[in-house]
């Protein structure tokens, strides 16, 4: 696998870390960037590093590092806030501009977030909007003329089902809606081209399979041709075309920038600039090669091992992202028993055990192992332990 960088990670030697698709390890140049910046930049240069140590233009500079792994063109993509505010600022934009239509149209496979940010924005705006959420399977059929904006993550959170972009977009478009799709599952994980899908806007996070960290900022794309016209529904002084000019009044930048919000955390952004570093000379398309070969080899196993679980993934690797999940009744109890075993893996209720495949330091020798232990805790019903039964505030 031309992708493996495990060396590149500073991950525990005792740890299988399947857990990638909810936080990314951390990689080893981000610790001596982040003490660079504390140290030299902020202790040092103070207040001038907004410009001398260049915090200013952190968030399209790093947008475009982003913006090469999810085929969107330079100066369409910057960084910032979190993934709920830019799922409000890209609705709120995409509702503007069909003012004459009021259903917004998602998924039961969607992450509740980007729900829960759908009916605030339309409870905000109060003028009859509508939050219509379709099986997955049923989303394309749903789209028709009433619908002002497609609202969809592109891989689900649950299962790593993927959603088509390119035809889903298609079907929007045809019948006037506006495109949005929340790459948080995407990013990192599988070969993403926004600009060749024509989409108006794209979402995500960084602290997935971009390696982040805990709270990374969220990122933005808007179609080039649509940029001026997009309103950023946030109006911070950072996406003001003059921040500095200090005016009473907002006029938006003419750029991306104007989907800036607040200050933006350099302290994270210097992590995750140096994060973006492991993938210098990557494709994503060796990536997906590499990725499909680890899960197509840990179902495999898992079946063969574990006969009580049931997949609940997409079985054609087509059909999933880089993530295998896995239904069983206790499923919480058993992947409490797998991570004190150094296998960590997470759940998501009611039943759904989630195991992320990630070529970057993931390989074959660890998706047995892994497999075998999972064979341990189910057949030893190690997962009965005591210690497993009470529920973690993040699970």
């Amino acid at each position: 696998m031309t992708v493996y960088r495990k060396a590149l990670f500073d991950i525990p030697a005792d740890i299988i870390y399947l857990d990638g698709n909810s936080l990314g390890p951390l990689p080893k140049s981000a610790g001596a960037r982040v003490n660079r910046m504390i140290e030299a930049e902020w202790g040092q240069q103070l207040i001038r590093g907004w410009n001398d140590a260049g915090w200013m233009d952190q968030p399209a500079r790093i947008g475009n590092l982003v913006g090469r792994l999810i085929g969107a063109p330079a100066g369409s993509v910057v960084i910032g806030d979190t993934l709920s505010i830019k799922v409000y600022q890209a609705l709120a934009a995409a509702l503007e501009m069909r003012p004459e239509r009021k259903v917004i149209l998602s998924d039961s496979g969607n992450f509740p977030s980007d729900l829960y940010m759908a009916q605030g924005l339309v409870e905000t705006l109060g003028r009859g909007h509508l939050l219509r959420v379709a099986a997955p399977a049923e989303v394309a059929s749903a789209i028709d003329t009433s619908v002002a904006a497609v609202m969809l993550t592109e891989v689900d959170y649950r299962t790593g089902r993927i959603h088509d972009m390119p035809s889903i977009t298609a079907q929007a478009h045809q019948a006037g809606a506006v495109m949005i799709w929340d790459l948080a599952h995407s990013a990192g994980a599988i070969p993403v081209d926004v600009a060749g899908s024509n989409c108006e806007f794209a979402v995500g996070c960084t602290y997935k399979y971009l390696n982040g960290g805990p709270g990374a900022p969220a990122f933005i794309y808007v179609r080039p041709d649509l940029v001026q016209q997009a309103r950023p529904a946030l109006s911070g002084w950072l996406g003001h075309a003059a921040p500095f000019a200090f005016e009473a009044g907002y006029r938006p930048a003419d750029s991306i920038e104007r989907m800036r919000v607040g200050t933006p955390p350099v302290i994270q952004m210097s992590a995750l600039e140096a994060a973006l570093e492991v993938w210098d000379g990557i494709s994503m398309d060796e990536v997906r090669v590499a990725s499909i070969e680890l899960s197509e080899l840990f179902i495999g196993e898992v079946e063969a091992r574990c006969p009580d679980l049931e997949l609940a993934s997409p079985r054609h690797p087509g059909q999933r992202g880089s993530q295998v999940s896995f239904a069983f009744e206790h499923g919480y109890a058993v992947m409490q028993a797998l991570i004190a075993r150094g296998v960590i893996g997470d759940f998501r209720a009611p039943d759904i055990m989630r195991f992320g495949l990630t070529p970057l330091y993931l390989d074959v020798d660890d998706v047995i192992a892994a497999a075998r232990v999972l064979q341990e805790v189910l057949e030893q019903e190690l997962w009965r332990d005591h210690a497993c039964q009470p529920s973690n505030p993040v699970t």
